[in-house]
């Protein structure tokens, strides 16, 4: 499985990113059948400083998206993982009342 971590109008430091993704490999736990991740980090400039992750993650036959903004990097990822995780489950459960 691949995971993609991005940072726009920045240069994210190696400790964000090692923090990034230890929280996303979390997401493996939930489906067996993630094909790939792909997490977005972005800056805002605006006067409140505003950090949001996205995190997109490919399944079979469909892509579930997660974004989240916080007043840090580290809480926007958390908010985000638990919403992608949330979204696994729902998938997962869809699956199951399929078969």
């Amino acid at each position: 499985m691949q995971t993609t971590i991005q940072s726009l109008q920045f240069e994210a430091d190696e400790r964000l990113k090692t923090y990034v993704q230890e929280k996303a490999t979390k997401l493996d736990q939930f489906f067996d059948h993630i094909i790939a991740k792909e997490i977005t980090l972005k800056k805002s400039n605006s006067d409140a400083d505003q950090y949001s992750v996205d995190i997109l993650v490919r399944v079979p036959n469909q892509t579930l998206v997660a974004s989240e903004t916080a007043q840090n990097f580290e809480a926007a990822t958390d908010l985000c993982v638990d919403n992608m995780a949330r979204q696994i489950k729902r998938f997962k459960e869809k699956i199951r009342s399929r078969v």
